[in-house]
């Protein structure tokens, strides 16, 4: 009879440590410019905090990098990519429960802009 108890408990536990684990993110630089700094955000927050991505810039051309995320801030995530040749982007809204990837150049600003804000469209 305790030993009932005891697995009912540990079943409304679980979810919540289920919730707060790591969700890895694989970036793909597919852009032509390296990038420098990655910063991460719960949506919304603009409370942005670098995330180490090697102790290099991570080449353009489709080099990748796996970073791991602190569950805890949800699934919504705003990302903030610097690139070496100046520009920036902010991509708002990602989804890092539903998808595993994140690939720079598709939603790079051109080479005339020095920033934009992006939906989240993987």
């Amino acid at each position: 009879m305790i030993h009932r108890i005891v697995l009912s408990c540990a079943c409304v536990v679980l979810p919540d440590v289920a919730g707060a684990q790591t969700r890895y993110l694989e970036v793909y630089n597919d852009a032509p410019s390296s990038l420098v700094t990655l910063a991460v955000a719960p949506a919304g927050s603009d409370a942005f905090r670098d995330v180490v991505i090697g102790d290099r810039p991570l080449q353009g051309g489709g080099n990748a990098v796996t970073i791991g995320l602190d569950g805890s801030d949800g699934c919504r995530r705003d990302l903030r990519a610097t690139f070496a040749d100046g520009r920036s982007l902010v991509q708002r809204g990602f989804d890092v429960c539903r998808y595993r990837s994140y690939h720079t150049g598709r939603v790079l600003p051109p080479a005339g802009g020095a920033s934009m804000a992006a939906q989240a469209t993987p």
